[in-house]
């Protein structure tokens, strides 16, 4: 995996439109890169539909999002279009960007082991540099707080480190 402080590997993937988009035609830009296992399922939906709905907000900050997984285009599409979905989603079907990247692992569920993609989220700076990241992501996380249950979501914790790191 990755560090903060680290170059973010280089990368040149379709979006859902066959458009080729690279890092380095991003250079100057916030990137907050976030992998997932698949379209059109729970987690993933919910996370795409929270980047969505938060999409002006990092607007604000000026920053991209862009989801990546190893789905087609054709599927990054559907999707999008399913779910009303306002990102960019990049299509990874060989997985250099999952590899590259270190989200391509080992993972074990109910007893079976498979290789795919571990659920991660990066912030690359306008210098090109990993500048936060988050690793095994729970994209809604339930807590007690004064005996109360409340819902932290993980595109907030991705908005907070982003408005921190622009304000150092």
């Amino acid at each position: 995996m990755l560090e903060v402080g680290s170059k973010a590997p280089l990368f040149c993937a379709p979006n859902q439109d066959d458009v080729e988009i690279c890092l380095r035609d991003l250079e100057g830009k916030w990137i907050v890169l976030y992998f997932y296992p698949r379209d059109n399922t729970p987690g993933c939906t919910t996370q795409a539909c929270d980047f969505t709905q938060a999409l002006p907000q990092f607007d604000d900050l000026d920053a991209i999002i862009l989801g990546v997984s190893p789905d087609t285009t054709t599927k990054h599409r559907n999707f999008i279009e399913k779910r009303d979905l306002e990102i960019t989603l990049l299509s990874d079907v060989d997985k250099k960007m999952c590899e590259d990247y270190g989200v391509w692992q080992l993972k074990k569920f109910m007893g079976r082991e498979s290789m795919g993609v571990v659920r991660s989220t990066f912030i690359i700076n306008p210098e090109g540099n990993i500048a936060a990241l988050w690793e095994k992501v729970s994209v809604r996380k339930k807590r007690k707080k004064n005996g109360e249950t409340i819902e932290t979501l993980h595109v907030d914790e991705v908005k907070e480190t982003l408005t921190q790191l622009q304000a150092n």
